[in-house]
């Protein structure tokens, strides 16, 4: 409430002061507050950043930001004739992974970037441009099947060459996305006049197509940790063969599975795609088991969950300096 003298207004509050003669002395700055002002806003903002980095934490490194894109068909890629008897030629890449892939005595293969000459690199280059201008579509559903995990893996190693020397293929940030990891989400290649990331084949043609979890042990995400790049190219032919060979060799290797004091380790694929493995521990137990060896297959025998998961994001270089 405020009222008017001579023309003036004044709030109520200081009216009454003026009626008892007791205006308030302007109050002197308190200079301890005045310094101690700067460490509490130093404080708050210190405050707000640890508030930040715990956040970022949980999005971008926490096992719930970490898991693979669920499974989204892409139903423009199911085209395929079942009489057809079009092959691919994979051969450049049968030669390039023979010529690169090293298997190490610790039970996993990698491969050899830096030993890429510029002859191998334009192979590579070749390889994938052949692969792009494949009328995919026209081939049957096996020669679909090799042509879209050969075609994943030379992508990945395509990648990592162009970036190299990195430690780890998530330290190749071309990924849209603010909080995105790695190349996957990048599209990298066209193909019937449709761009196409690792993500888009991997999760939108090769799982729901397939619906085989044994693809997992086909595509190769230039990771210790990823099940071994064989230093095969797929063919129609030997592609079943091989995804099983794959499959015993990754899930008896500790990278796979590993039973210590009755507690089961597996690789964190088994959690990013547990849906393609049954869907909960139990599934991802019994996954194992079909292709577990005989010494695994007895630890496994009273094991009814899962201890604990991990993964080794390094690069599989087997450069000289790398390895």
């Amino acid at each position: 409430m405020s009222m008017r003298r001579n023309g003036l207004r004044f709030p109520e509050q200081e009216l009454s002061h003026r009626r008892e003669g007791s205006f308030a002395e302007p109050k002197a700055p308190n200079i301890p507050d005045m310094i101690s002002m700067p460490r509490i806003l130093f404080a708050r903002a210190r405050l707000g950043l640890a508030v930040l980095a715990a956040f970022l934490a949980v999005v971008v490194f926490s096992p719930l930001a970490a898991a693979a894109p669920e499974v989204d068909l892409w139903p423009r890629w199911e085209a395929h004739d079942p009489a057809s008897r079009i092959t691919v030629d994979h051969a450049v890449w049968d030669r390039l992974l023979r010529t690169h892939v090293r298997a190490h005595a610790d039970g996993v293969s990698r491969f050899d970037y830096a030993g890429l000459q510029a002859t191998d690199r334009a192979a590579l280059d070749g390889y994938v441009a052949a692969l792009s201008a494949t009328p995919v579509s026209t081939l049957n559903r096996n020669e679909q099947f090799a042509y879209w995990i050969n075609f994943y893996n030379a992508l990945t190693i395509q990648v990592v060459v162009d970036h190299y020397p990195v430690d780890s293929i998530r330290d190749i940030d071309i990924s849209p996305g603010l909080f995105a990891s790695g190349p996957w989400g990048k599209k990298l290649v066209a193909v019937e006049g449709e761009t196409l990331s690792l993500d888009d084949i991997e999760h939108r043609i090769l799982r729901p197509i397939w619906r085989d979890p044994r693809i997992h042990y086909g595509v190769n995400c230039a990771s210790i940790g990823c099940p071994n790049l064989i230093a095969t190219a797929y063919t129609a032919e030997n592609m079943d063969s091989l995804l099983t060979e794959n499959a015993r060799a990754y899930v008896n290797h500790p990278r796979g599975a590993v039973v210590e004091d009755g507690a089961l380790t597996v690789s964190k694929i088994y959690s990013w795609f547990d849906e393609d493995f049954g869907g909960n521990e139990a599934g991802v137990i019994a996954h194992l088991r079909d292709y577990a060896g005989p010494a695994l297959l007895a630890r496994l025998r009273d094991i009814d969950d899962v201890a604990d998961y991990e993964y080794d994001w390094a690069l599989n270089d087997g450069s000289p300096t790398g390895s």
